[in-house]
Formats: structure tokens, C-alpha cells, sequence
């Protein structure tokens, strides 16, 4: 089946009003992806950078400068004939410049334009990059927000526990004044007691821990994150359509960022090849340029010149031997690193799908345990009041309780983890 869950926008997979509202602050504040915004730009000056480099180059200047010729050249004794007779020449000695100046290389093995074309495939590769970074930011949030549901249910069960131990508690310490128990038991549920309350410390450095990660990737200073964690143990797993393989050539960006740094390396190799070839060039100006700055607009004063040259390297090509091996070393990293990614989504993919298959089936199986160990929890209390149990039983059964109520939430946020990694590992959320 080739429907994918992969083109399904990222609002409508996670469906969390509290959770939209959070990646939207992050895809507008999130540091690390303003960051790679700037690169693309940096990019796009690239490509600019690469065109103007094929095309004519033209410069203006002017210039004005005193020349002194030394005593004994035929400039210095002109000099000094022009001192004893100074009516015979200009008055100034200098040299008076405007002019343009124009080159252009001729890109006969199209080594420029294709510098120009790799320019644009690294370009389009940093695009991809960034909308791979939106994919692993969401994801990040996702998983995030879904740990931290599970950190509230979780701190909500150990406080419902410590409710039901105190009164136990309260049960045990009647019963030892009446002499039916001893004190070992009295100490036995103040310790399990005390056991449960220290669970909650940690949950809540855990929660303060999670709030700030979010935090962090939303570009904000810590505060509390809004949540609704009341629902979290109903939280459905929608039908996820996987698609094909070859779709994750086209919905992966960090596949479609390998494939386009491979075409750049391919053409990285043809630019490296043309520097064995001559390069031909177009040279030409255009001014005027006098001794006396009068003489500038005279037509006399007009100066011109148009030449061409080929030059092509003959000894020691070390440097451009070494630039077009390590080009096609390039090439063939860049195929590596295309395997490897190509390889790494498939894997990925795989993966979560069987999370998502026996997870669930974990969670079914957990939820049985969950509800015989309650009703077990009520009827060894009324044994225990009616004399029909040990207190010991009382406490293993409250304690095998609050680990498999624990343990079903921590499956849960497994369950949706890999629910958020799916969508990830197929591609999903940048666009």
C-alpha cells in the first residue's frame, strides 16, 4: 500500500492544542535552526558569488601620481633640460589617469558554470538540511511532551499511593494498640511509606528537567509548559500507513540532503578536471591618461588597448592533482554517505513499526496485571482487618501494585515515542 503517513502535516498528526502551540514558538525561536537559516543564506550568496564569475568583469579608476626619474636615465636628464629651459616643456611631471579596464574569461570546458551548478546543489542540500532539523525539532518536542504526561500520571500515582499507605498506616498502628500486631509491622508500613514519598522527589526534578528541554528548543527562558496529562493512559495510536521503501527517497530530507551533496561532488570532479585545461581570457581598456591633469579631456589624451590570453599549466601540477583526487575521494565518501543514509532510514523505519506492534501488546498485557493487582490491593486489606492475612502480604501486594501501575505508564510513553520516531523516520514534519 503505497498511502503514507508521511504527508500528513505535522498539525494533524499531533493534534495537542497545548503541544501545536509549542512547536510553533519553536519553529520561530528555536537558536540552532535560525542558525542553519543563516547558512542557507550564506548558500544563496554562493550561488551569486559563482555566476559572477563567468560573466565580464569591468573596473573604473583613476589615479594621479609625481614621478621622479633618477639624474642619469634619459626621464631624469630630460628633467633637468626641462629645469634650465623651462619654456621648452609641460609644466608639471606627473602622471594623470581614467580609465576602464575589462576582462572575461572565457568558459570554453564550462568549469565556471559548473562551479555555478554545484554552488546550487550545496545550496539546495542546506535546504534540506534545514527541513531536517524542523523534522528532528518537532520530534524532539513530541517525545518531550509525551515524557513529560507520563512524569505528571506517574507523580500522581506514587501521591495516590502515599494516600493509601498513610491510611494503612493509620489501619496497622490501631491494631498494634489493640495487641493484635507488633511493632515490627507498625515500622514495616512507616518505612514503605516513607519509601513511596521519596518516589516523588525525584519524579518532580525529572518534570522540572523535561519543562526546561522544551524550553530550550522553544528559544524561551524556563517556565511552566501547559499541559493536559489527565488523559494520557487513553491516548490512541492512529493507523500509521508506512508506505513503501522508495518513498523515503522522496519524503526523508536527510536522504534527499545525501543525494544532492552526491550530484555536488559529482560535478566538484568535472570542475576539478577542467584546471588541466588552458583557460583563455579577454583583456581590454579604455581612458585617457596625460602629465598635466588640462590635458585629460583632449582627445589626444585617449589611451586603448584589447589583447587575449591562453593560459595553461605545464610543470608541476601537484596542486591541481591533488585538488582532482580529493574531488573523487569526495565523490565516493558522498556515495558512502548515501548507502549509510538510505540504509539507516530503512532500519529506522523497521524498528518503530515493531515498537509500535509490541508495545502495544505490552501495554494489554500490563493493563490486565493493573486491574487484578487494585482488586487485590482491597481484598488484602480486608483480609489483613479481618485477621485472615499477614501484614506482609498487605505490602507486597501494595508494592507489586504501584510498580505495574508505573510500569503501564512508562509503556505508554514508550508507545508514543515510538509513535512520534515513526512519523520521524518516515519522513514527516517539514512540510
Amino acid at each position: 500500500d503505497t498511502t503514507n503517513s508521511a504527508t500528513i502535516k505535522w498539525r494533524a498528526y499531533f493534534t495537542d492544542p497545548n503541544l501545536i502551540a509549542i512547536i510553533d514558538t519553536a519553529l520561530l525561536n528555536n537558536q540552532e535552526l535560525n542558525i542553519m537559516l543563516q547558512e542557507i543564506e550564506m548558500s544563496k550568496n554562493e550561488i551569486m558569488a559563482r555566476k559572477g564569475e563567468y560573466l565580464p568583469f569591468v573596473n573604473l579608476g583613476i589615479g594621479a601620481g609625481a614621478v621622479k626619474a633618477g639624474k642619469y636615465s634619459w626621464d631624469g636628464f630630460s628633467e633637468e633640460d626641462l629645469k634650465q629651459n623651462p619654456d621648452k616643456g609641460p609644466k608639471y611631471i606627473g602622471e594623470f589617469f581614467s580609465a576602464a579596464s575589462f576582462s572575461w574569461e572565457l568558459d570554453v570546458w564550462n568549469k565556471l558554470r559548473n562551479a555555478k551548478k554545484s554552488a546550487v546543489l550545496n545550496y539546495l542540500s542546506t535546504t534540506e538540511g534545514k527541513n531536517f532539523m524542523v523534522t528532528n525539532i518537532i520530534a524532539e518536542i513530541a517525545d518531550s511532551y509525551y515524557e513529560l504526561m507520563a512524569l505528571d500520571n506517574l507523580l500522581a500515582i506514587v501521591q495516590q499511593n502515599i494516600e493509601l499507605q498513610t491510611s494503612a498506616l493509620q489501619v496497622v498502628k490501631l491494631q498494634k494498640d489493640a495487641a493484635k500486631v507488633t511493632q515490627l509491622a507498625v515500622n514495616r508500613f512507616d518505612a514503605q511509606l516513607l519509601n513511596t514519598k521519596n518516589l516523588q522527589y525525584d519524579i518532580q526534578q525529572k518534570i522540572i528537567e523535561t519543562e526546561n528541554r522544551i524550553n530550550f528548543l522553544a528559544g524561551r527562558f524556563p517556565q511552566h509548559i501547559a499541559r493536559n496529562s489527565a488523559g494520557f493512559n487513553t491516548l490512541q495510536l492512529d493507523m500509521i500507513h508506512e508506505g513503501i521503501p522508495s518513498q523515503l527517497l522522496v519524503n526523508r530530507p536527510d536522504l534527499r540532503r545525501a543525494e544532492l551533496e552526491l550530484s555536488a561532488a559529482k560535478i566538484d570532479v568535472q570542475v576539478a578536471k577542467a584546471n588541466f585545461y588552458p583557460s583563455f581570457r579577454l583583456i581590454a581598456g579604455l581612458g585617457l591618461e596625460a602629465f598635466n591633469p588640462a590635458y585629460l579631456v583632449k582627445p589626444e589624451s585617449i589611451l586603448y588597448n584589447l589583447a587575449g590570453d591562453m593560459v595553461a599549466p605545464l610543470i608541476n601540477k601537484n596542486a591541481i592533482k591533488s585538488t582532482y583526487f580529493n574531488a573523487n575521494l569526495k565523490q565516493i565518501q558522498a556515495v558512502y554517505n548515501y548507502e549509510q543514509s538510505i540504509l539507516n532510514a530503512h532500519i529506522e523505519v523497521v524498528n518503530q513499526l515493531s515498537r509500535i506492534n509490541n508495545f502495544s501488546k505490552s501495554y494489554e498485557t500490563k493493563a490486565k496485571e493493573v486491574d487484578i493487582l487494585t482488586q487485590s490491593i482491597t481484598i488484602s486489606n480486608n483480609l489483613f482487618k479481618s485477621a485472615r492475612a499477614d501484614y506482609m502480604e498487605v505490602l507486597l501486594t501494595q508494592r507489586e501494585a504501584l510498580e505495574s501501575r508505573m510500569q503501564q505508564i512508562e509503556i505508554k510513553m514508550k508507545q508514543m515515542n515510538a509513535k512520534v520516531n515513526l512519523y520521524k523516520a518516515l519522513g514527516g514534519g517539514w512540510n
